[in-house]
């Protein structure tokens, strides 16, 4: 057998000691553009919508605002001791161009969308945009891995089954991909989930729809350590799409959103958390619901950006892991 082809040295981020991190591309981290590599291990890509939320309005401009707050990140993460962009080519596909006006039409976009960008094996990671759009994002990643362990970090269970008598909206994704046999019944977890529901009926279905709860409670009274081995166990080794409501963080961490609760989780609690998916079979990612215009001195975007780049930490340890 011929020896493994070596690996190409990835484009990183631009040189912040060259150009100052306020300023060059607009693209996530600025990293170079997909069209400026010739693949990606990992892309990244935008999904402005929100024409599915039942509160208040904004994620679609979410998109940019995390890509403007991500040019803070730097190369090196000495949590995890890996440097995400020096090991693995990641580059930004920009955005996706998603019908406001017909939801319907914009789950299809969305999941034509990602179905191409994953096609030569790169892992995707999303931006939204609001929740409606994991549905077709896991629609594509099924197509590839079958049933998929959803680890859903939100203050909201999204398992509702209709609003106003609408099957798609930002309530209702993993009910619907539960319906349509993309989740993993036996692997599937919320976390950070909290406050008021309809009644006592909506933890019972979300139970029948496959998923484990992982309440931000839980992190008080059991502390995070036990909150990641819980989560650690219930994947055991499937396939892994990781979902992450900004909202799951607490409004003084997280503002920005179109449905904040009281009690959240920290931004410490939620990347720590993050950091547990190391070896794990992560296919793919996304972040949505920040809601730029509701944000304050950045805190949000900022959140977000660290929760992407310590997604593609994990990604990138656990490329180097199945390389070696």
């Amino acid at each position: 057998m011929s020896p493994e082809a070596p690996r190409a040295t990835p484009r990183g981020p631009v040189d912040a000691t060259r150009v100052p991190r306020y300023g060059g591309p607009p693209t996530f981290a600025r990293l170079p553009r997909l069209d400026e590599v010739s693949r990606a291990d990992v892309t990244v890509v935008g999904l402005p919508f929100d024409t599915g939320v039942s509160y208040r309005p904004g994620a679609r401009f979410g998109p940019g605002h995390i890509r403007a707050a991500s040019k803070l990140l730097r190369p090196y993460n000495p949590a995890l001791s890996t440097a995400p962009f020096g090991t693995q080519q990641v580059a930004d596909a920009g955005d996706l161009g998603l019908n406001p006006f017909d939801i319907t039409e914009a789950l299809a976009t969305t999941e034509a969308g990602l179905r191409g960008l994953a096609e030569d094996g790169s892992t995707l990671l999303a931006l939204g945009g609001d929740h409606t759009l994991a549905l077709p994002a896991l629609r594509a990643l099924a197509s590839q891995h079958g049933p998929l362990a959803v680890v859903h970090f939100d203050a909201h269970l999204d398992t509702w089954d209709t609003y106003f008598g609408a099957p798609y909206t930002h309530g209702t994704p993993f009910r619907r991909a539960s319906e349509e046999g993309l989740v993993d019944l036996e692997r599937s977890v919320h976390l950070g989930t909290r406050g008021p529901l309809y009644s006592e009926q909506d933890l019972e279905d979300d139970a029948l729809l496959g998923f484990s709860v992982i309440r931000a409670d839980d992190y008080e009274t059991d502390g995070t350590a036990r909150a990641v081995e819980r989560m650690r166990r219930r994947l055991e080794g499937a396939p892994v799409y990781v979902s992450v409501d900004i909202d799951v963080l607490d409004p003084a961490h997280a503002p920005g959103t179109g449905t904040p609760e009281a009690g959240g989780l920290t931004s410490r609690e939620l990347l720590h958390t993050l950091r547990g998916l190391v070896g794990a079979n992560v296919v793919g990612a996304d972040i949505v619901e920040v809601a730029p215009a509701y944000d304050h001195a950045e805190i949000t975007g900022i959140a977000a950006a660290h929760v992407a780049y310590e997604i593609l930490s994990v990604l990138a340890l656990n490329s180097a892991a199945a390389r070696s």
